[in-house]
């Protein structure tokens, strides 16, 4: 009883309440990275690659691709997914790359479809990349 009452007293039901609202502002971030399918920050991806011999797989159009891309990556325009998805592999995570992060949440939520189990997007795409100066190669 005496918690109940320490709750309700009006001098205390402020605290409570900013304790409430700060937790679910909390969880806000958490609930809505759990709904896009997690995309993973340029450090991550470089882990994945690194660690887990994760495949970049670029789904911007060839011109932008040629216009400079992350060095090893593949370049599967978005518009030819379901086509050349085939080339893939499947036993490796893929981690999506796109011009800003948009496009590529779309195509992992396809390959997913597809029956690739570990696909990631990269968050913020390209623009990302170059942002945290990490090399670009316009090599084939």
């Amino acid at each position: 009883m005496d918690l109940l009452q320490f709750l309700l007293d009006k001098n205390n039901i402020f605290i409570v309440a900013v304790a409430v609202i700060s937790g679910i502002m909390l969880a806000i971030p958490a609930l809505r990275k759990g709904r896009t399918g997690s995309a993973v920050s340029t450090t991550e991806a470089i882990q994945m690659v690194n660690q887990r011999q994760a495949v970049w797989v670029d789904v911007r159009p060839a011109e932008q691709f040629q216009a400079g891309h992350i060095a090893q990556a593949r370049n599967v325009p978005a518009a030819d997914l379901e086509q050349k998805a085939a080339s893939l592999p499947k036993n490796k995570p893929l981690v999506v790359v796109c011009d800003n992060g948009r496009d590529s949440a779309r195509a992992a939520a396809k390959l997913r479809a597809q029956g690739f189990a570990d696909v990631v997007p990269l968050e913020g795409g390209m623009r990302a990349w170059s942002a945290a100066s990490l090399p670009v190669t316009q090599k084939g």
